[in-house]
């Protein structure tokens, strides 16, 4: 909480530094989006973000990009300034040497290299600092980051696109193409920002995708994504287009830790295609352990996965509670088929009052379609648990 009151003018400026902040998604991951004003007699005198991975932190940027002298300004920051040296150095000790004298803070860095440190260290050099200003707001912004730092997992968004009846394939198991152009555009950027697709081998197989982001504008591929095949038994065909593409596009097959004969020649096969394999455990029912998969890819780095399927996957995850974050792409279409399969399968409830609970963000009309997000309700789910 802020140790001295605040002014409408400090929320104003904070505001302005998670605008600024957002400029570096999909630039700065494993990193996280920072922004910075600065400030000098109520004068805006420097702004910066963190840019890229690697790059300058944003308040080394607002105070390179600074139009007059800092010293006696306010730094507005969204995230704690760093206090040890990474890849670029204290971010504290530049702070300190540029003569502010304060220093707004929206949240506390999680990272325990940071946590409460870099915060400490400019109290101790006589600088004032307020923290917890639009603390949520910045929380919210860095949810990826957050979960990636303190559990070691990647942030797991579900997508899928349905009708209004909840079909999201006909009876053969297509689904090409249920949602508009508009809402296929919107995915194409979305995919162009995380670090990996994830899909089962069911999908894979069913619809043969390509998992690349093709948007319209070249400039909304920030990152390139891997693609990720849950696929225990290396059963990802070779004339796949996956597989056909995995020279140029980063491909990863997640199988079971001890592959014998068909299953471990496939595997051979699909290395010297340029996939990369990686064994994990397996459940007790013999399916892969989800949970290992996204361990595994937080360890390389991986701080925004998008899952696309299928209802098997999408539903071990959500029982798991592996996914914090859902988009659901609704059509203005009625199936109407008692066949058609439906986005989220296999959780196998006893009672409606187990179903898990979700808040809904404010809809989004893209084109003729509607898009839903949602994130759990931890607060709901609790109380239905019987906790």
């Amino acid at each position: 909480m802020p140790v001295h009151e605040l002014s409408a003018m400090d929320f104003h400026y904070m505001r302005l530094a998670l605008r600024l902040a957002q400029r570096g998604l999909g630039f700065v991951e494993p990193n996280p989006m920072v922004g910075a004003v600065l400030v000098r007699n109520a004068a805006i005198i420097g702004r910066g973000w963190h840019q890229k991975f690697g790059g300058p932190h944003a308040e080394i940027n607002a105070l390179n990009k600074a139009i007059a002298l800092p010293r006696g300004g306010t730094l507005y920051v969204t995230l704690e300034p760093c206090c040890h040296t990474g890849k670029t150095g204290p971010c504290t000790e530049a702070i300190i040497a540029a003569g502010v004298k304060r220093v707004v803070v929206a949240m506390q860095d999680p990272n325990v290299l940071v946590r409460g440190k870099g915060i400490a260290q400019l109290r101790r050099a006589g600088i004032r600092v307020d923290t917890g200003v639009l603390e949520g707001h910045a929380q919210q912004l860095n949810r990826p980051f957050v979960k990636w730092i303190t559990t070691q997992q990647p942030y797991v968004i579900a997508k899928w696109a349905q009708t209004l009846d909840g079909g999201i394939a006909d009876c053969h198991g297509k689904s090409q193409w249920i949602s508009s152009p508009e809402s296929r555009e919107r995915v194409h950027q979305l995919r162009g920002r995380v670090d990996g697709i994830m899909v089962a081998i069911g999908t894979a197989l069913a619809d043969d995708p390509m998992l690349t982001a093709r948007p319209a504008k070249k400039s909304d591929i920030r990152r390139t994504a891997t693609r990720i095949i849950i696929d225990s038994q290396c059963r990802l065909p070779l004339n796949s287009k996956l597989v056909l593409t995995a020279a140029n596009n980063p491909t990863l097959v997640f199988h079971r830790a001890s592959l014998t004969g068909a299953a471990l020649r496939r595997m051979k096969k699909l290395i010297q295609q340029g996939v990369e394999c990686i064994g994990v455990a397996t459940d007790k029912n013999g399916a892969l352990n989800v949970a290992a998969t996204l361990t595994e890819l937080g360890k390389q780095n991986f701080t925004n996965v998008l899952v696309e399927g299928g209802p098997t996957l999408l539903g071990s995850m959500l029982k798991e509670k592996l996914i914090d974050e859902g988009l659901v792409f609704i059509a203005p279409k009625i199936a109407g088929d008692q066949y058609a399969r439906h986005a989220v399968e296999g959780i196998a409830l006893q009672s409606i009052n187990q179903a898990t609970m979700l808040e809904f963000a404010q809809p989004e009309r893209i084109g003729p379609d509607i898009l839903l997000r949602w994130q759990v309700s931890a607060v709901r789910n609790k109380k239905n648990s019987g906790e």
